[in-house]
């Protein structure tokens, strides 16, 4: 019946019967009152109660695309992408915790990430859902409201390619977006995961030929329906690149090489005939790929469509050897601009021309606008390996200003143009020579925020002294004893520390003003490798550090204003975020990194942890276990005429993972001057098809003889031998 039919009648059907003019209005209005009713009570039950359900999980996370993502950057509420917004400002609006209450703030919860190795992850929430990553790539989803598990998903990495990682097997997080997880494996497999179960939806191998040691330790990012990802692997030898996936099929779009290829063969595009220019073909350089591997930092910038790759080291390290007439080696340590939607080659700014040093420009890069000279400008703010504080037009390229925010010796600045004023030191190649800062960089993948109520970054400085000597007698895959890992499969042409360097180590938070270029000011740490940094519209700057606390600071004039223990050292950068109207902080703490595998600055350790905080939080900490290290070795038999091959076969094989025996104290791996006299009296047993193959423990099986490791053997006791205090 039609409605005209109905009215003209005179009748309605309520509830299947027909009603008369004078029953229906009653009837109707009865009815009316009774659906609203149940139109406002009904589904505030229901949703509180379906809060972190699979239909609450599948309808929030369906909604995180691009215009969530910028929606989202005039409130902040959500933390749904990495560094919280396209321009991965790590800045949120929040103030409900502030520096009046900050004071008050306690833990709400703790999650068994069940991880020992480093915890690099930022954690992702939307709506009270979050998902971070540990190590080995295993993603876990957390109810915020509960701090309990909702599910994990395990790649199934094989535990014994861990040795194929130059800086422990990390993962730096995950992507979000329209109801899936994105998860770059240590191994190189790019996996799209449903956000309300964890279960596979499909799975992409990015590695394009798997005799080199590619891997995947950084967050994939999503740009315009395509996830976005890089990898590492130049301290091994690899050609770098960044490939986009449509992000609901996997299929690939795109793919973009970092450095040129064979040059007798053609070249992909213009951008690598161009690069090509920069390279001495007489060193062969394809055949260790070139390197310029883009294992970290992705920003977008929508309204320009631009998107912005920081590129990597060369492979290998030593210039002379990957190209011997010089060159500026494009597009290594670079800044590139691509267009999102075709991976093209738009411009690039080259932070480090002809890298010599590992000074990768993969550091987190930050998208601001600011007046400087009194016009506004849309730059990039970054703080790469070298030592330098560059802001740089992100329209065009073209350099803006540079100032060293640590002391460096291997430039005295930057001209006009944007290049590098080297120092006589920087390329000597035949003596070694302290270059500063080292190659664990001024400041590595720790994520920096800027906060634009202060104008001002924040950024985790560092020093980590190194003495660098190019190896003469480098050969691509060749056998080099002394030079540091190159039996499992580094390929740096270079030794380290054959001197003891002189400077010394740090850590240090700065509050760095780009439009003046100078500190604002400065809090010092007890060990350099602290995390990454977090800043808020509640003037607060939140970070953790090696020695195991996290802190927050006052964001005007550092003042320490909070401060929790963690147990261990935090390496990774917290997120903030509102659930049901309430502001919380989470850090995901597990200590590692290349840094973190064989030192440390706590005698505490326990499993990867998520901590969640807000204003009175009540919830007791975990506890905290007694770093395990035993008395330093003794009683080892061995022969002293074999101490100096066995210190070189040491340096090549073991000393990046275990450090130098009773020197170093062990890190996320234990030192092997510390672990007993039984475990070195049998370690062939463990260096063969051993135990602890299963926690990463490379094999070395026709790598190492029966000799070899008995030279090890004499090497490690009587390092202990020669530091022990003598009675």
């Amino acid at each position: 019946m039609k409605k005209g039919d109905t009215m003209k009648h005179g009748f309605d059907t309520v509830g299947g019967v027909r009603q008369g003019k004078a029953a229906k209005r009653p009837a109707i209005a009865v009815m009316f009152a009774v659906v609203s009713l149940l139109a406002m009570a009904a589904p505030a039950a229901m949703a509180e109660a379906a809060k972190g359900s699979k239909a609450h999980i599948a309808a929030v996370t369906k909604k995180v695309d691009g215009a969530f993502i910028r929606a989202n950057e005039a409130r902040t509420n959500d933390w749904p992408s990495y560094g919280l917004d396209y321009a991965e400002t790590r800045f949120s609006r929040l103030n409900q915790i502030n520096t009046a209450n900050v004071k008050d703030m306690g833990l709400v919860w703790s999650y068994n990430l069940e991880s020992t190795r480093g915890v690099e992850a930022t954690p992702l929430v939307v709506d009270g859902i979050m998902y971070v990553s540990a190590s080995w790539s295993i993603v876990h989803a957390i109810d915020v409201r509960t701090g309990k598990r909702i599910w994990t998903f395990d790649p199934k990495v094989p535990r014994e390619i861990g040795y194929k990682g130059c800086c422990d097997v990390v993962n730096r997080g995950v992507a979000l977006y329209e109801g899936k997880v994105y998860v770059g494996s240590f191994d190189g497999r790019l996996i799209a995961l449903d956000a309300a179960s964890g279960k596979k939806v499909w799975e992409k191998d990015t590695i394009i030929d798997r005799k080199f040691s590619y891997t995947i330790t950084g967050a994939p990012r999503v740009f315009k329906g395509k996830v976005i990802i890089g990898n590492g692997g130049a301290e091994y030898g690899v050609r770098g690149y960044i490939t986009a996936y449509d992000a609901k099929t996997g299929d690939q779009k795109w793919r973009w090489f970092t450095v040129p290829g064979d040059p007798s063969k053609p070249f992909e595009d213009e951008s690598m005939a161009k690069a090509a220019k920069t390279w001495d073909p007489s060193g062969k350089y394809w055949e260790a790929g070139g390197g310029g591997t883009a294992w970290d930092t992705l920003t977008f910038d929508p309204e320009l469509n631009l998107m912005y790759v920081g590129t990597g080291n060369g492979s290998p390290w030593a210039r002379s050897k990957r190209s011997p007439a010089g060159g500026d080696n494009l597009y290594l340590a670079s800044i590139v601009a691509l267009d999102p939607d075709t991976g093209k080659y738009v411009w690039h700014y080259q932070q480090t021309p002809g890298d010599n040093w590992d000074f990768t420009s993969t550091q987190p890069m930050i998208l601001a606008d600011l007046k400087i000279d009194g016009k506004p400008r849309k730059v990039i703010l970054h703080a790469p390996k070298n030592g330098f504080f560059f802001v740089i037009d992100r329209t065009n390229g073209k350099f803006i200003s540079a100032k060293n925010f640590v002391d460096v010796n291997w430039a005295s600045g930057y001209d006009k143009d944007g290049r590098p004023i080297e120092t006589p030191i920087a390329r000597v190649a035949d003596r070694p020579r302290e270059i500063i800062p080292s190659a664990l960089g001024a400041h590595n993948w720790h994520s920096m925020s800027f906060n634009p109520q202060t104008g001002l970054a924040y950024l985790p400085a560092q020093s980590v002294p190194l003495t660098l000597m190019d190896n003469k007698d480098w050969t691509f895959n060749g056998v080099r004893p002394g030079e540091p890992q190159s039996n499992t499969g580094w390929n740096i042409a270079t030794f380290a520390n054959v001197e003891p360097p002189k400077s010394a180590p740090f850590g240090r938070l700065i509050a760095w003003d780009p439009v003046q270029q100078k500190a604002a000011w400065t809090q010092e740490h007890v060990s350099p490798w602290n995390g990454g940094t977090l800043t808020t519209a509640g003037d607060l700057v939140f970070q953790g550090t090696a020695d195991g606390r996290f802190i927050a600071f006052n964001a005007r004039n550092g003042e320490k204003l909070w401060e929790s223990p963690t147990g261990t050292g935090v390496v990774a950068a917290p997120s903030t975020y509102l659930v049901d109207g309430k502001q919380y902080v989470s850090i995901a703490v597990g200590w590692g990194g290349s840094y973190g595998l064989d030192r440390r600055a706590t005698d505490r350790q326990g499993p990867g942890t998520v901590y969640t905080f807000a204003v009175g939080g009540k919830a007791p900490m975990p506890e905290f276990v007694k770093y395990r290290m035993e008395e330093l070795v003794a009683g080892v038999k061995y022969d002293p005429a074999q101490v100096p091959a066995g210190t070189a076969l040491y340096v090549s094989n073991c000393v990046l993972c275990h450090g130098v025996p009773g020197v170093d104290r062990g890190g996320s791996i234990p030192n092997l001057g510390y672990i007993g006299a039984a475990y070195i009296e049998n370690l062939d047993k463990f260096v063969f098809k051993g135990p602890a193959m299963s926690r990463g423990m490379p094999d070395f099986t026709g790598k190492l003889s029966a000799d070899e490791v008995e030279k090890i053997k004499a090497f490690i006791q009587g390092t202990a031998d020669a530091i022990r205090p003598q009675k």
